[in-house]
């Protein structure tokens, strides 16, 4: 991504700061980091203020940073990060700077408060969250490409999905062409079939596909750091009136939640759409997960649509709808597909069908 669009990032975040009447902000969290100045390594704070912003972090990440990091003077030393800013006069006395609660350790906090004493520490929750909800061109780019890989792939490995196949031969296949096609996988593959579809966080095991099984696929890949999110369940061998009165539930579901999301509907009302669908045939008790949450550098991001949620859908929010049932011992189905909210409404990015598959 180029300079232009960090700088961008780096001036909403000082006026959000501003509105809130904070001088400044320490980040912390990685995801954070990244998002607003593109670096990718595992050890970083960066601290915005007045005087200006700025990069910490160790030797081990020179090169990386200098490559990587934009908008932000850097600072490359021994220490912990406090002690780097501490040493380089980086804060000065009577400052009111925030600090990301969520991913602060209660020794670090310590030692800010320790070091810095002269400095008004206050706590935000969400604030780079609630930012990196709402996404760039660059950003929604990256998804669709994401998105792109994650179908082709899919159908790639459908032929394996016959009786006698394990969990876990799949899993392996869908890893394996991430890493050859994009960032890699988005996350561990879920690949469960028969009475482990029902587990709606199955690990892959060694457990053959047999006839009548429904397969539970929910695996993506991963483009230019940001994720892609998919579900699907085709049946093998043979589907009873069961599995399609189970499948067509879902499927219902599912769409009625893409037709209802557009920028302003709360994300507690989209999660009722799909609940409400599958209560009234049957198979509420059975539908024990939120509808879908937000996509971006991290899997799960926000917003989160679930019953408990305060949050409402905005332009260019990308978000996933995944409803699904899941009978202990027999199986489960769910469908998620990734969608970019509009006004007026939302594009669906998946291509692979939602009909129900029946693999032979």
């Amino acid at each position: 991504m180029s300079e232009q669009i960090f700088n961008k990032r780096q001036s909403i975040l000082k006026n959000k700061l501003a509105e809130q009447g904070f001088d400044g902000i320490l980040l912390v969290n990685l995801t954070s980091i990244r998002y607003l100045c593109g670096f990718t390594g595992s050890a970083a704070s960066c601290l915005i203020t007045p005087e200006g912003s700025y990069f910490i972090s160790d030797g081990r990440y020179d090169v990386q940073s200098t490559n990587q990091v934009k908008g932000l003077q850097r600072f490359i030393s021994f220490g912990t990060h406090i002690s780097i800013i501490e040493k380089n006069n980086l804060i000065k006395n009577g400052l009111k700077l925030a600090f990301e609660s969520d991913h602060t350790s209660v020794s670090r906090f310590k030692e800010m408060s320790d070091t810095l004493p002269n400095v008004s520490w206050e706590s935000t929750t969400m604030l780079m969250e609630n930012l990196q909800a709402v996404k760039d061109q660059s950003e929604l780019d990256a998804i669709r490409t994401a998105v792109e890989i994650t179908d082709v792939i899919y159908e790639e490995i459908l032929p394996m999905l016959k009786i006698g196949t394990t969990e876990r031969e799949v899993a392996i296949q869908l890893v394996t062409r991430y890493r050859q096609e994009s960032d890699g996988e988005a996350y561990s593959p879920i690949v469960a079939g028969g009475p482990n579809s029902a587990l709606p966080h199955a690990v892959p095991g060694d457990r053959p596909f047999e006839k009548g099984d429904f397969i539970v696929i929910d695996a993506a890949a991963k483009y230019a750091g940001y994720h892609a999110d998919m579900t699907r369940t085709p049946v093998v061998g043979e589907a009873t009136d069961k599995h399609c009165e189970i499948y067509n539930t879902v499927k219902g579901s599912q769409q009625a939640g893409c037709d209802a999301a557009k920028a302003g509907m709360s994300c507690k009302d989209m999660d009722s759409i799909t609940r409400d669908y599958i209560t009234e045939r049957g198979y509420g008790e059975y539908y024990n997960h939120g509808t879908g949450h937000g996509l971006g550098l991290e899997i799960h991001t926000e917003p989160r649509m679930s019953q408990l949620s305060t949050q409402t859908l905005a332009v260019n929010n990308v978000v996933t709808i995944e409803p699904g049932i899941y009978l202990a011992g027999w199986g489960g189905v769910r469908i998620e597909d990734d969608v970019i909210i509009k006004e007026g409404g939302c594009e669906i990015l998946n291509k692979t069908t939602k009909d129900l598959v029946v693999l032979n």
